[in-house]
């Protein structure tokens, strides 16, 4: 009986740290609107590369095509 004790409290400290660690980080980075900006902005996991020129549009591309046919006529 001596030797379940001394597991229970290793057991229920290890509970204790597994519940409390995440608990005091949410708190300590997410209570702060501006702690957890600079995580975010700090760890970007998806970077996306800059705006490019938009594609024609249907008329213009009409017009793309034509002249392709005229010089390709000539």
């Amino acid at each position: 009986m001596s030797s379940a004790r001394p597991r229970f409290s290793l057991e229920l400290f290890k509970f204790a740290t597994y519940l409390s660690i995440p608990i005091a980080m949410t708190v300590a980075f997410a209570a702060n609107p501006e702690n957890l900006e600079t995580i975010i902005k700090r760890h970007a996991y998806v970077v996306y590369p800059p705006e490019g020129p938009k594609p024609p549009t249907n008329a213009e591309m009409k017009k793309i095509v034509e002249a392709n046919r005229k010089k390709r006529k000539v």
